[in-house]
């Protein structure tokens, strides 16, 4: 079974929701499997130890499921034209993982979600991309046959699906579809990847 991590903080919800349209790409897939991660929040006091599994709500995240995937799909809310600090804080101690080479020649994606238009979808998805380079991954965007892309008035772009979740808006189909388009595509490629096939 090819297995692809879908890793992703949210806040308030909106990018755990398009986490779940990624993993029904990845799902839709023969042979894939997506595996649904978290990383805990971090205190902007001091330094906390979160419990080892939430008392709700998806696992968290631990170098091992990095380790063990075929691929995989990174999702943070935008802050600030960056991704959010709790993913950030879990990336920076994935330095065992880039020492063995584990992530090398595997396929990866991002996405977000932003509060505003304006808010910096592109420059987050650019963000979340610098780490998955320097672990030697192969960075997936989302070409413009994908007609959502062309079509969509909210989020969407090439370097990944986005969300705009101005006045708490549910995501719209334009969106779900290019979040499952980019699951799909990351659970192909990294299913023939697995299999040892030219792509």
């Amino acid at each position: 079974m090819t297995r692809v991590l879908v890793l992703y903080f949210s806040r308030y919800g909106a990018t755990a929701d398009m986490a779940m349209q990624v993993a029904r790409g990845v799902d839709a897939v023969e042979g894939a499997e997506a595996v649904i991660r978290t990383v805990p929040d971090v205190s902007a006091v001091c330094e906390k130890t979160a419990e080892r599994i939430p008392t709700h709500g998806t696992l968290y995240a631990t170098l091992d499921d990095l380790k063990h995937c075929d691929g995989l799909a990174l999702g943070s809310p935008t802050h600030f034209g960056n991704m959010a600090a709790p993913l950030k804080y879990f990336l920076d101690g994935t330095t065992p993982i880039w020492f063995s080479g584990a992530l090398a020649g595997k396929p990866a994606g991002v996405f977000t979600s932003t509060g505003s238009l304006h808010g910096g979808q592109e420059s987050t998805l650019l963000s979340m991309m610098l780490p998955l380079l320097h672990h030697g991954m192969l960075l997936l965007g989302l070409p413009y046959t994908e007609t959502a892309l062309r079509e969509t008035v909210s989020g969407g772009t090439p370097y990944g699906p986005s969300h705009l979740t101005e006045r708490n808006a549910a995501l719209t189909d334009h969106e779900k579809t290019l979040c499952r388009a980019l699951g799909k595509r990351l659970a192909v490629t990294a299913k023939t990847l697995k299999a040892g096939m030219p792509i």
